[in-house]
């Protein structure tokens, strides 16, 4: 096969298939799970500062319920290891939310989904956080050939114990390379989300390897670029995603 032909074939495959975005990045995508169809994640997330590590993983569980309506439902298993201190494993904080997307790129040019997340509080002190909180975001894509970009953000009402409202925002870059394999790189910022801490912002290169059609693996790693020290040297997140 020509390298021309290559191209021509690896467009059309993005072209004719469902486009992926969101995991494995921060910043999330418009475009919710197919009407009565399941996309299930078995995943594992976490940060390095200076004073420790701490993470996730669990099932992220999404349902098509209806067309451009997506139900998701996140148990989290979380831990946080201090630089001096015993490891914390806990159950995290559960989330609970709904994807409905109200534009359309046939008709709009670009995809437009509202995204509210509700989180419920943790069972530990050491792991999540031991209040309600509520993100509410919008997020777009727009699709060309090979190529996707997509990305927004929004609010989050945070409020118990030293925690304060922040905002987020982030947007990414993706292109599929080969017909199983897609790369992309992101760029994020989020604000101060507790009394004391700091902002920060972080950079991302992700990929997504299809295993099958049911089956595909999922990748992130990327370090923080404003400080760092102490809100993230370095984070990731690795997946399986389950589609049926």
């Amino acid at each position: 096969m020509t390298r021309a032909s290559g191209i021509s074939v690896i467009a059309l495959i993005a072209l004719v298939r469902p486009a992926w975005a969101g995991p494995p990045y921060v910043s999330d995508d418009p475009e919710p799970t197919d009407y009565g169809h399941f996309e299930i994640y078995a995943f594992s997330n976490g940060t390095a500062t200076r004073h420790g590590t701490s993470g996730e993983a669990g099932i992220d569980f999404n349902y098509g319920a209806a067309p451009d309506l997506q139900l998701t439902a996140v148990l989290p298993g979380g831990f946080d290891s201090p630089t001096a201190g015993r490891t914390t494993i806990s159950l995290g904080n559960m989330e609970f939310a709904a994807k409905y997307r109200f534009l359309h790129q046939e008709t709009f040019g670009w995809d437009v989904a509202v995204f509210p997340r509700v989180f419920l509080p943790s069972g530990s002190r050491a792991v999540g956080q031991r209040h309600t909180s509520l993100l509410l975001p919008i997020w777009l894509e727009k699709d060309w050939g090979a190529w996707s970009t997509f990305g927004g953000g929004g609010c989050v009402i945070n409020r118990g114990g030293g925690s304060r409202d922040f905002c987020l925002a982030g947007w990414a870059l993706t292109r599929q390379v080969l017909p199983k394999l897609q790369l992309g790189v992101e760029l994020y910022h989020r604000t101060a989300d507790s009394i004391g801490r700091r902002e920060t912002t972080g950079i991302g290169a992700g990929a997504r390897y299809d295993l099958s059609e049911n089956y595909h693996l999922l990748a992130s790693i990327g370090p923080g670029i404003q400080n760092a020290p102490e809100t993230n040297q370095y984070s990731w997140y690795a997946a399986l995603l389950f589609t049926f």
